[in-house]
């Protein structure tokens, strides 16, 4: 039995939710384009097809004038948000429609009018213990406890937004516990090797990123050689010798390379296999990713619906989208990040990977010490930001949601997010005082902190 009790609070208008959709006989679904917004999106709509509502889901990578107008522009009299929409509740009002929101991320704002479920409201954790993903699924139950299967793509979005690092913890215990009950997930021990055939996975992980190895043929058949593994073995296929020797060779290298003890431990997790999937969740967030990523969130529609061309292709996109990832990482590597005295930045213009570059930058190239940003140009003169930062960052006071929303408002833009992740945009010919003031307010968080 699952031993998680859900908030009563949540519970109740998880219900009034659930009556608002069967209210409706066609509803547009707005979705953030990353993992978690892409299994989000998949979840509901495998919901509504299953209760015989038609439906469209629109992924979208911000949430700005443009999408509102799309919304107002609807056909659909529903307009229903998942892992976006929480920093602008203000505005949903004047939609004139019926208006809910899922969204996980920490906001000031308040909701007249509408329905919105956010697990900051119930006094849980949103960057770490249930996402946008978690949210649709329990949204997904409470219409029909049948749609329990789609708890797999759940962990997808889960494992996308990193709240599996530290072990569960909040509302996606619930869905671990529900999912162990009903056989559809296995809990495994971690390791720092990549999964999959190694020359392959080597050449294209960044989850380690090992400098020399990660996007160099010949520097993996050289690691592999000393290791005494031939080429063409899988993860799998390894004896625990073998695994133990491989595991114990990228920790010296990766601890020679300046990665933290506790970027070693997170990268060693707790991995959730995803029974009747052949993968674990991990690798279910690249392929929802690749497929966001490439404007293809339709495709990660058709893995939720269990399309098996759908997962083929995705696997391809996440391939392709991995190679060029790790170019992109090893161009990083040879230029290096710019310091600052409270920050670390680089520009990802040419790439576009900006989260992605910004995770890997800071846990296996940069400072552990110094928050990471990426800034993507962009040619319609607006600039997009992310931050990573590390939980030891976090236990020193910096709270990147905060400095990101108040440096971008500083420059006419405006950003938000969570503590350890955020995001922002502003016109790109004022970057440079953004990254000043941002340093000053990481600056003072540190300050403030010590006190």
């Amino acid at each position: 039995m699952v031993e998680y009790d859900l908030p009563s609070k949540l519970l109740s208008t998880l219900s009034i939710a659930a009556e608002h959709i069967r209210s409706h006989d066609f509803i547009h679904v707005f979705s953030h384009h990353d993992a978690d917004g892409v299994a989000a999106g998949g979840i509901i709509a495998c919901m509504l097809q299953r209760l015989d509502i038609e439906y469209q889901v629109t992924f979208v990578p911000v949430l700005d004038d443009e999408v509102l107008a799309m919304m107002r522009d609807s056909n659909s009299r529903c307009i229903l948000m998942s892992d976006i929409g929480a920093s602008y509740l203000d505005q949903f009002e004047s939609l004139e429609k019926d208006v809910i929101v899922l969204d996980h991320h920490k906001s000031d704002k308040v909701a007249n009018g509408i329905t919105y479920i956010n697990p900051h409201l119930y006094d849980i954790d949103g960057m770490t213990s249930g996402c946008g993903s978690t949210l649709a699924f329990l949204l997904a139950v409470t219409v029909d406890e049948r749609n329990w299967d789609l708890v797999r793509y759940a962990f997808g979005g889960i494992a996308g937004d990193r709240q599996h690092i530290n072990g569960l913890s909040g509302l996606n215990i619930y869905l671990e516990e529900g999912a162990k009950e009903r056989g559809l997930i296995s809990v495994v021990d971690g390791s720092l090797i990549p999964t999959g055939t190694l020359s392959q996975s080597l050449y294209v992980s960044t989850e380690p990123y090992i400098s020399g190895i990660g996007g160099s043929s010949s520097g993996v058949k050289a690691f592999l050689d000393e290791a005494g593994i031939e080429q063409t073995k899988d993860f799998l296929d390894l004896i625990d010798d073998e695994k133990h020797r491989l595991s114990s060779m990228i920790a010296v290298k990766l601890l020679k390379q300046g990665v933290s003890v506790q970027t070693l431990e997170e990268t060693a997790r707790t991995r959730y296999i995803l029974k009747d999937m052949g993968m674990d969740a991990e690798t279910l967030s690249d392929l929802f990713n690749a497929c966001g990523r490439e404007k293809m969130g339709g495709i990660g529609v058709g893995i939720c619906f269990g399309n098996t061309d759908s997962i083929t292709y995705a696997r391809e996109l996440n391939y392709t989208s991995k190679r060029d990832v790790i170019e992109a990482t090893v161009e990083l590597d040879r230029m290096k990040v710019t310091p600052m005295e409270n920050i670390q930045f680089f520009d990802s213009t040419s790439t576009g990977f900006t989260g992605i570059l910004c995770n890997i930058v800071m846990h296996y190239l940069g400072d552990p010490s110094k928050p990471t940003i990426g800034i993507n140009y962009g040619t319609d003169g607006k600039a997009k930001a992310s931050a990573r930062g590390t939980w030891d960052q976090l236990d020193c006071g910096i709270d990147l949601s905060v400095a990101m929303n108040v440096a971008s408002e500083s420059v006419g833009g405006q950003g938000g997010g969570h503590r350890i992740a955020s995001g922002a945009n502003f016109p790109s010919s004022r970057g440079q005082e953004f990254l000043k003031k941002l340093d000053e307010i990481v600056g003072e968080q540190k300050l403030n902190h010590a006190k």
